[in-house]
């Protein structure tokens, strides 16, 4: 496993109470402004902390797509266990998403950019599988040291992520999400 992937071993650290309460899922998931229509990607999806809350929104398929399939194993267990039916599971990196041109509406990833070789590529599989008028959160750690998230060497500014994204052709809005220390994190929304 390369270094900049995250361990398997460790998730139910993503699903942890503190983590949680200072993420605040719900409300970066309102940011997407989901409807009963929308078909949605949550890239690098792990075993589901905002696969679920995106599911509940909409009538449509989400795609909970990650690399490792243990990872989404986790998330069939937690959606089993919900009672939720319809989200389907795709194992694949994010440099060849294993999705169709223009088959969703929505795309979130988060906390899964700084992990891709590629973020060149990566961008333009979500301009691929995203449909025109489409919308995409992209949350990264920031670039500073912080007591939680990956090592500093692995994040990303803000603003090379914007300048990224801008050169592979997105329109960026900026939107801060640092409500704690801890998780010095941000959205890119498109």
């Amino acid at each position: 496993m390369s270094e900049k992937k995250f361990d398997p071993e460790n998730a139910e650290k993503l699903l942890d109470e503190e983590r949680i309460a200072s993420l605040q899922p719900q409300q970066l998931v309102k940011h997407l402004s989901i409807t009963p229509e929308d078909h949605i990607a949550d890239l690098g999806a792990g075993n589901g902390l905002f696969t679920l809350l995106m599911a509940e929104q909409t009538e449509q398929p989400v795609y909970a797509v990650d690399l490792e399939p243990n990872m989404l194993d986790m998330l069939k267990d937690r959606v089993d266990t919900a009672q939720i039916h319809n989200i389907q599971y795709v194992v694949s990196d994010l440099e060849n998403i294993q999705m169709d041109n223009d088959s969703v509406d929505k795309v979130l990833a988060a906390f899964v950019i700084h992990e891709v070789n590629s973020v060149s590529k990566a961008l333009n599989e979500i301009k691929r599988i995203l449909k025109s008028q489409g919308q995409c959160i992209v949350v990264e750690w920031e670039a500073k040291e912080t007591a939680a998230g990956p090592p500093l060497s692995h994040r990303i500014s803000s603003e090379d992520l914007i300048k990224m994204m801008q050169d592979n052709g997105f329109n960026v809005e900026y939107i801060s999400l640092n409500n704690e220390e801890n998780y010095a994190v941000n959205a890119i929304m498109i």
